[in-house]
């Protein structure tokens, strides 16, 4: 009975101690609520110092600040994220700067194909779009379709039908295409033609240009979205991975959301934006843990090379790539913004 008592009084003190020294929390990062948050990237590439002036890494930046804090203005005021997303994304589809919307690159014929998508990750609902030429921003036509079609994705004429009976803004082709891009993709042609040396460092950029967003919201609402001219100089009407769910955007309340830039060929293979989400929900892997096993483990298997945003439902954000630079800005609920270009 004696040595049952000593026992007795052992247990109760490790439980003591227990309780007053408890395990160290190994998701404390998890734990720490935002109450809303914003990330956006304006595409992935060979983006270096010496390829670019101090003017035009300026005018980059300043455009990812005015992009970012048109999200950020919302979601401060109680907007949804869906909302947040869709002026975020808007802002660097009316800019020349990036591969979306004014400014996309070309197709081998000269014109514009412009793809984007959306997700909501209350409802899983979501909207895509896919080789339109005349609707002057694809991430509105991609939530329309979302939201008054009984569809996922449209393409080509019948979209742009489908966009006018919704009431948007359609321009003619020339609207999206600049000098920059023109020249582009007839030096691109002209490479193919006579097999001649010729680089343009912004090429391997631009073919990964395209731009995104994700998004937290007050109500804890996660949103994805994306939208980009695709690869300069594709022919027969070729589709990358953002407009394509769960390969370049994916939202989901339960994980995060996720807006992927890269070479889409391999990342449709990889259904890159849903595996971020299936790594952290049957993993239990954290955000940044997702996006470091797929950029730097998984996909360089498969092939290609690219950079992704993913938000977690705390609001923690991974800005990763595995090229030399990504367009990027980041958000929180304090208004703490941070802006990057190359691999820092």
């Amino acid at each position: 009975m004696r040595i049952q008592s000593v026992f007795l009084a052992v247990i109760i003190c490790f439980l003591a101690f227990a309780c007053k020294n408890p395990e160290p929390d190994t998701n404390l990062q998890e734990t720490s609520q935002k109450k809303f948050a914003i990330a956006i990237h304006g595409g992935a590439g060979v983006i270096k110092p010496e390829n670019m002036s101090d003017s035009l890494e300026q005018a980059y930046k300043e455009k990812l600040e005015e992009a970012i804090t048109a999200g950020h203005r919302l979601l401060e005021e109680g907007k949804s994220s869906i909302e947040a997303i869709k002026a975020a994304i808007q802002v660097m589809e009316e800019s020349p700067l990036f591969n979306a919307g004014k400014g996309a690159v070309l197709n081998h014929n000269e014109k514009p194909e412009l793809d984007a998508s959306i997700m909501d990750g209350k409802t899983l609902n979501a909207g895509a779009v896919a080789g339109i030429s005349h609707i002057k921003s694809p991430i509105l036509l991609a939530y329309e379709i979302m939201e008054n079609s009984k569809h996922v994705m449209l393409s080509g004429e019948g979209a742009e039908l489908f966009a006018m009976e919704q009431g948007l803004d359609t321009v003619p082709e020339t609207y999206f295409i600049t000098k920059r891009r023109l020249d582009q993709v007839k030096a691109m042609k002209k490479q193919e033609n006579e097999l001649s040396a010729y680089f343009d460092p912004m090429i391997n950029a631009d073919k990964m240009g395209t731009v995104g967003a994700v998004a937290l919201d007050k109500d804890g609402n996660l949103a994805a979205g994306t939208s980009t001219g695709g690869m300069a100089n594709k022919r027969y009407g070729r589709i990358g991975d953002s407009p394509i769910i769960g390969a370049g955007t994916y939202a989901n309340n339960k994980t995060c959301a996720v807006s992927a830039t890269g070479d889409g060929e391999f990342y449709i293979r990889g259904t890159v934006a849903y595996d971020v989400s299936a790594l952290m929900e049957y993993k239990g892997l954290s955000v940044s843990e997702a996006t470091q096993k797929i950029l730097h483990e998984k996909q360089p298997e498969l092939g290609g090379t690219g950079g992704l945003i993913a938000m977690d439902k705390y609001g923690n954000v991974s800005l990763d790539f595995n090229t030399p630079g990504m367009f990027r800005a980041s958000m929180d609920d304090e208004g703490n913004l941070e802006i990057g270009i190359y691999n820092e």
